[in-house]
């Protein structure tokens, strides 16, 4: 007997090229707030802002498309940042304790940011322990070779800078104390280093103050005390006055001290004078004190800035403000970057890609009217250069809010810029409006603060959450769905408007009998008329009964059609005539946890132990069997080609919790009735594995208001394996998914294939499957093959051209999985294309915000406040193409005749700034620290309300 054998054959070459032309993939840009910043610093001559975070991250920033990022070796928490003056370097202080330096290098004419030297302080053996030699303070002297590190136990230390080596320099409490008098000593220690300041005139001099309140003058050539200013009070922050002759103190009561510094005089016991704005009873510690003169202004690298230019930055933990200081009123300054996009926390996002002109310009104009001085021309940090080309086509992401806004965002390169937000929360009645407590300020109030910044993580009403959104950017139609079951269909319009509110409901239980909703309530919506501003404005509000959260919806604007469903079934919707069209209950019997609502989150632990011994069981009884299939089936992929491995997918019980819920739907003109007519179809899919197709009955544009659209049920497939449907989508005869709506009619596309026979393609989470239309007979499928316990998360179907022709193109299948990775295959044959590991399967929140872009890009949630950009195209990349030109000297000590970026000319009259940090709470708006930040500078003009507590400022 003759046994044979077929040989696998190997990669075909040619596909291999074509696939490398097509495919790869790389994270390219993270947009948004960097989470948790810890640090901050400002070059003046290069023009750069650079942000520490507490996992360790550096972000560089300039003019908008100017980024850099570097990322220590270790997750440890930034704490001190400092740029070497106009030479692109940058050091950096971790919370391990360790010293960083970093140098900004050019690689195939593009800047990067790189680590070139790293240090870590010993300690004394047999004196000093670990904690005593945990750097407090570094001062980077301004001749940019030496550096200076206080610490803990009061041990000043030096390093070189080019090396990173400690030098024989160092100095310790001990060798201070010998100066100081008997009666201070107190058999105490002089505490931590809080705070070394180069002297203004004499660069062998330095400032040293110590916790417990003394400050020497320390002459490092001599290696002596020049002067000692015995302060009782702790020390929190030192700074020079420029001529050398006095400095401040700032202190842990809220107050600040001047000093003068007399040769006549080596020992001080009482400052000039001693202030506590806020006293007489102690304030809130001043941690940080600047003190800025000059003439004409604030300055900057010693040089006046440019009127544009004059700023305050201030770093809070979840935003970065500016203020420009130079307009009547401290205006705030539009960020072209960095804005927060978790001003509300995100729910759910959408993105548009190839945004006609007309829709873009329209967009643009309803935001200016909401900021009318939304101007990114004074933004005061544009160093480098953006050397990306201009975006091929606008792109639009649109965020979802907890406290029921969307947000419209510029994603056509680099730097994501809000244009536009939408608010529903005016369309319902809701407690009050959060801002009232704010905007009522009585009069007597002193200082008259005022609101800044947009972060606020409140929300009146959680109902009001935004879960879905659906645009067609051909004609301008919106669908906004949220937490109560709120379905909004809105309009662009470049008018103010004035409405009622026009409302519709749609049971989706259709009466049905023995259900008890046990969730909130929905939304009432306003009574009377409401005034819409310029940009999208209601056309009709569609409550779902019961209110439970949209899962699902979808707009065919050329129809007038909306789709939608919940946890309870799905309904249809023509707005044109305000009136429901279809509602079908997707209710299992056992649903128990539909009744209950998303805000409930109370599940049955013994239905769930039910459930798992159920599972068991059955897992074990089939498990013999399964063994021989499975080895039957090795055996014969071992001898032939076929497919690669599919996992077996496990059946599912029918009456798994919340099968009903509607996961997805779609619009399609497809063939359903037979395969000689085709007609719009609407399809839906449930967390259950059951599909329901509708053929539709829709009049003609002649007679919209005359007819209305009828429904009738055509297909109801079940598939076997009862996994949730995660997408639908129908192909034309050649396996190209179907146009947009309006894309055909205005000849913004071409028309598909209406020749050769349609499919549909159903992904769940299990498998990928293929039917022919109208029959629905099976085609083709793919079980997903990935190790036990793989689910299909997200999927997309994208165009991907290739990087070798723009003439060549393929539509791909692209498919994220709960373990972060992303598989894609070929449309309709679902051939495995390549694999790509992209999110981290432990990052459960940033699997779920994945979304995909029709041209092979995507976003997801790497914090609260960010999203990382990534490609899978070889040819479509967004990412920072910059660069920064320095001119860096092999000998850092050229530096030496570098002026001061922080202090000017001697003959100015003088003024200080304050500046503190402290906990993010709501009394902190009348803490010291925002108060004497700008009352003592500007002490009669009015003052600008930071809503948090700042990390860091500067003056630019």
């Amino acid at each position: 007997m003759m046994k044979f054998r077929f040989r696998r054959q190997g990669n075909d070459p040619h596909r291999e090229k074509i696939k490398q032309d097509l495919f790869a993939f790389s994270k390219t840009v993270e947009h948004g707030f960097p989470n948790q910043p810890s640090a901050l610093a400002y070059d003046p001559k290069l023009q750069l802002m650079a942000i520490g975070t507490k996992s360790g991250a550096i972000k560089i920033y300039g003019a908008p498309g100017v980024e850099m990022t570097g990322l220590h070796k270790d997750t440890a928490a930034v704490t001190q940042i400092h740029f070497l003056y106009g030479q692109g370097r940058i050091l950096s202080l971790l919370d391990d304790n360790t010293i960083h330096l970093w140098e900004i290098v050019q690689r195939e004419n593009r800047s990067h940011l790189v680590e070139v030297h790293s240090f870590n302080l010993p300690g004394r053996p047999g004196i000093e322990s670990t904690s005593a030699t945990r750097v407090t303070v570094m001062l980077l002297k301004l001749s940019c070779d030496l550096l200076a590190l206080g610490t803990e136990g009061g041990g000043v230390h030096f390093l070189e800078l080019t090396t990173l080596t400690l030098l024989n320099k160092s100095l310790f409490q001990d060798e201070i104390m010998q100066s100081v008098p008997e009666e201070y000593k107190c058999g105490k220690s002089l505490g931590p280093v809080e705070s070394l300041q180069e002297h203004p005139q004499d660069s062998d001099k330095i400032l040293i103050g110590y916790s417990r309140g003394l400050v020497v003058l320390w002459d490092l050539n001599s290696r002596h005390v020049v002067n000692l200013f015995l302060g009782k009070q702790q020390l929190e922050s030192l700074v020079w006055e420029r001529s050398g002759n006095s400095f401040v103190s700032s202190h842990s009561d809220g107050g600040y001290m001047v000093w003068a510094v007399s040769s006549s005089n080596p020992c001080t016991h009482d400052p000039i004078s001693s202030t506590v704005p806020y006293g007489p009873f102690p304030c809130k510690a001043v941690n940080k004190i600047l003190w800025r003169t000059t003439e004409s202004g604030f300055l900057s690298g010693g040089s006046p800035l440019c009127s544009c230019n004059k700023s305050l930055v201030v770093l809070l933990e979840e935003e970065l403000i500016v203020i420009d200081l130079q307009m009547a009123g401290w205006p705030t300054v539009p960020a072209p970057y960095l804005a927060p996009l978790h001003s509300s926390a995100i729910t759910c996002s959408c993105h548009i890609s190839n945004v006609l002109p007309k829709l873009w310009e329209r967009v643009i104009s309803a935001g200016q009217q909401q900021c009318p001085l939304q101007n990114y021309e004074n933004w005061p940090i544009c160093g480098g250069r953006n050397l990306a080309p201009d975006p091929k086509q606008k792109e639009l992401l649109l965020t979802g809010h907890e406290d029921g806004t969307v947000r419209f965002w510029d994603a056509s390169g680099v730097s994501l810029k809000p244009l536009y937000k939408l608010s529903t929360a005016n369309i319902f009645q809701t407690d009050c409006d959060h801002n009232d407590s704010l905007t009522q300020a009585g009069e007597e109030e002193w200082p008259p603060f005022r609101k800044v910044g947009c972060f606020d993580p409140y929300s009146d009403d959680p109902r009001l959450g935004i879960q879905k959104i659906s645009v067609c950017k051909y004609s301008g139609k919106l669908v906004v769905a949220g937490t109560a079951g709120q379905v909004i269909v809105m309009v662009l319009s470049d008018e103010k408007s004035d409405h009622m509110i026009d409302v519709a409901t749609v049971d989706l239980l259709q009466d049905r009998e023995g259900f008890t909703w046990k969730g909130h309530d929905r939304l009432p919506p306003k009574s009377g008329s409401v005034v819409f501003a310029p940009g999208f404005q209601l056309v009709v509000l569609v409550q779902c009964m019961p209110p439970a959260a949209v899962t699902a919806v979808t707009l065919h604007a050329e129809w007038n059609l909306i789709a939608f469903g919940t946890s309870h079934g799905f309904g249809l919707f023509d707005y044109h005539r305000r009136s429901p069209v279809l509602a079908r209950c997707t209710l299992h019997p056992n649903d128990s946890l539909a009744m209950e609502g998303p805000l409930s989150r109370v599940k049955s632990l013994k239905k769930s132990l039910r459930q798992s011994f159920r599972r068991i069981r059955k897992s074990r009884v089939s498990g013999k069997k399964r063994a021989v299939q499975e080895a039957n089936a090795q055996l014969a992929e071992h001898d032939a080609e076929v497919t690669p491995v599919q996992r077996r997918i496990e059946p599912r019980s029918a009456d798994d919790s919340l099968s009903g819920v509607v996961r997805c739907l779609c619009f399609a003109d497809t063939f359903l009735r037979d395969g000689t007519h085709h007609g719009p179809t609407m399809w839906a899919g449930t967390n259950s594995g059951s599909v329901y197709a509708y053929a539709l009955d829709v009049p003609s544009q002649e007679k919209f208001s005359e007819q209305s659209v009828e429904a009738l049920l055509g297909k109801e497939i079940q598939l076997m394996h009862r996994a949730p449907v995660v997408s639908i989508a129908v192909l034309d005869g050649r396996g190209n998914p179907l146009p947009e709506p309006y894309e055909v009619s205005r000849d913004l596309a071409k028309a598909p294939d209406m020749q050769g026979s349609h499919s549909v393609l159903i992904a769940s989470e299990e498998q990928f499957k293929v039917f022919m239309l109208p029959k629905v007979s099976a085609k083709t499928k793919f079980k997903l093959t990935a190790h036990e316990g793989c689910r299909v998360r997200k999927v997309a179907l994208s165009n991907f051209t290739s990087i070798s022709s723009e003439e060549y193109s393929e539509n791909a299948l692209v498919c994220l999985t709960n373990l972060g990775d992303i598989h894609m295959f070929s449309v309709p044959a679902l051939r495995p294309q390549v694999r790509y590991d992209c999110i981290r399967k432990e990052d459960i929140s940033g699997i779920a915000s994945c979304v995909f872009t029709k041209t092979g890009q995507g976003f997801y949630l790497i914090s609260p406040s960010e999203y990382e950009r990534f490609s899978l195209s070889a040819r479509v990349i967004t990412e920072p193409l910059c660069r920064v030109d320095v001119e860096r000297p092999h000998d850092l000590s050229a530096h030496s005749a570098l002026s001061s970026p922080i202090l000017d000319s001697p003959n100015s009259s003088a003024d200080i700034t304050l500046d503190t940090t402290g906990e993010l709470t709501v009394e902190d708006v009348k803490d010291f620290l925002m108060c004497a930040l700008f009352t003592y500078l500007f002490w009669s003009i009015t003052v600008e309300f930071l809503f948090w507590d700042p990390l860091n400022v500067l003056l630019l």
